[in-house]
């Protein structure tokens, strides 16, 4: 288009979205933007619109997408309570630090602020969990405010943003020039930073290297494990940050956050520097920010971050680098390794530590999580993983060896329901590789009406639902600390595996480990999206012990 022709601000909006290399999208329609649904059917063969059963359900998709992408992940949801139900993946993605951009259909302009139908004021409504939020009064604006949407989501710390769209601003006509396709700058790292780098390491006897966060790549990561290779060190992973590095690699020491191995936590601590890349060193991957002191770390710190807003703000290190991880890896890479280090003992050990704890152990009952996950990731070890929340992700986490990039799509900021919508983007991003969900029945039935969207679009991904019939990391929680006070955490569940089917899904049930092998191939083998039921012993839900010890062990 050019700046001679008129065009609907519906048609404006969609050619910029195709301008800005959108080839997928999420939504539930809604009459507040049925102009947009127009323009994006002339464009059906070059952007590919998802209908969804849910607004969360497509907005933790296109969250997903983002995570997965490194591009912004694109969901469109009506005013009011369309809105509302998206605001969940909005706060996954500003705490994931995930690129997303929410349209919302919003009432027409003469309306706003007289509280009308389903009307709801964006920019209060979700400024404190996203990084930009806009409404558009002038269709004339729309590549002008679409390019800088799709600059603030994938610059510094990557973000959501929010754009409300009045119902008649969409369909005003205008002549306006495109923007261009937008640029991601890349922050990089000063010749002294490295220097400071080189020096504080070599000065180190127990050093650890903690890598996370967003805007990372399959070059990075080689970068990465180049660099820990050349100087031998040890190397863990933030919380839901497992893929960052190959957990094959023999420097690679574990993960942190709610799977966190003991030993691993002990030798946070009495690590003396830790360099962190890319990671924010939240709340989970700290243990309750215990693991690092507050304001100033005991540990020698290195923290390197693309969003300058995060570097000193809970932890005041030794050399802050504001950089995308990109160049500075790139640069750690390229340094010549020590002649000897100091720390290879300590390295060899954090490494033995890894390997110990991936060795399932006995559960009551007759169905071994551990076990089911040790058969699954040595049978398709090179698929994508995604969860929810709940005990299952610790089982998931401790369980599976992440071998390439990209491949685990989890929430760090904990939130349900995210596990299977999260596993369809994925297969639809990734139709080529195969894609597991790890579920709870609680999370699941937050989501499971999105089985019928996998249905309908042939997205043929591998569910694992663990059913214990319990919210059941509040169930860990309530038997420690209100022991034998069970009360609000029981729930009554269907049979799954015959609720999979009635959306046409292939579902079976299993009661033991044993049968899990053959199940996995039935399933693989079915060519429909999958879901296996794994009915566990209640008593077996926590990955920490059994519940009646937890319940005995709970002080008085």
């Amino acid at each position: 288009m050019t700046a001679t022709q008129s065009r609907t601000g519906a048609q404006v909006l969609v050619d910029q979205l195709r301008i800005h290399g959108v080839d997928l999208a999420f939504c539930v329609p809604g009459e507040s933007f049925l102009a947009v649904l127009d323009a994006l059917y002339d464009v059906r063969e070059e952007i590919r619109l998802i209908t969804c059963r849910h607004e969360a359900g497509a907005a933790n998709m296109a969250e997903a997408y983002g995570k997965l992408t490194g591009h912004p992940g694109i969901c469109l949801v009506t005013r009011g309570p369309g809105a509302s139900h998206a605001s969940v993946a909005l706060h996954t993605a500003f705490q994931d630090s995930t690129p997303l951009i929410l349209f919302v259909g919003q009432v027409q302009r003469d309306a706003l602020g007289r509280e009308a139908f389903q009307e709801v004021d964006c920019r209060h409504f979700f400024s404190e969990m996203s990084k930009w939020v806009c409404e558009i009064h002038d269709a004339a604006r729309i590549p002008e405010l679409l390019s800088h949407a799709f600059h603030v989501a994938t610059t510094g710390r990557p973000g959501p943003v929010v754009l409300a769209l009045p119902q008649d601003m969409l369909v005003d006509t205008c002549e306006v020039a495109d923007a261009c396709s937008y640029q991601v700058p890349q922050s990089a790292p000063t010749a002294e930073n490295v220097e400071r780098i080189t020096e504080l390491l070599r000065a180190s006897r127990k050093p650890l290297v903690v890598v996370g966060g967003s805007r990372w790549s399959e070059q990075v990561r080689a970068h990465t494990e180049a660099f820990a290779s050349q100087w031998n060190l040890p190397v863990i992973t933030a919380f839901r940050c497992q893929d960052h590095f190959d957990n094959y690699h023999p420097n690679y020491a574990g993960e942190l956050g709610i799977s966190c191995n003991p030993q691993l936590a002990t030798r946070v601590k009495e690590a003396d520097l830790l360099l962190v890349l890319g990671a924010r060193l939240g709340e989970a991957t700290t243990n309750g920010y215990t693991l690092v002191d507050i304001p100033i770390p005991r540990q020698t710190l290195i923290h390197a971050h693309s969003g300058a807003e995060e570097l000193g703000r809970v932890y005041q290190g030794d050399l802050l680098i504001n950089s995308t991880m990109a160049p500075l890896t790139q640069a750690l890479a390229s340094l010549p390794p020590p002649e000897t280090v100091s720390w290879s003992d300590w390295t060899e050990a954090a490494r033995d530590d890894y390997l110990m704890y991936l060795e399932p152990f006995p559960v009551s009952g007759d169905l071994n999580f551990g076990e089911v996950l040790t058969h699954l990731r040595e049978t398709i070890p090179d698929a994508i993983v995604t969860n929810g929340a709940g005990n299952h992700t610790a089982w998931g986490h401790r369980f599976w060896r992440f071998r390439s990039f990209p491949s685990q799509l989890g929430p760090t900021s904990g939130a349900m329901a995210y596990g299977f919508p999260a596993g369809v983007a994925a297969k639809l991003a990734h139709p080529e590789r195969e894609v597991v969900c790890l579920t709870g029945d609680g999370c699941f039935l937050m989501a499971g009406a999105e089985l019928a969207t996998a249905v309908q679009y042939g997205v043929n991904l591998l569910t694992l639902l663990v059913n214990n019939s319990m919210y059941g990391t509040i169930r860990v929680h309530q038997e420690r600390d209100y022991p034998g006070r069970v009360h609000g955490t029981g729930i009554e569940n269907p049979d799954f595996a015959a609720y999979a089917r009635a959306f046409g899904a292939h579902g079976e049930q299993i009661r033991r480990t044993e049968d899990f092998p053959e199940a996995l191939q039935r399933a693989r083998a079915a060519n429909q999206p999958a879901l296996i039921e794994l009915v566990m012993d209640p008593d077996a839900t926590s990955m920490k012990g059994p519940l009646s010890q937890i319940r005995q062990n709970a002080p008085d």
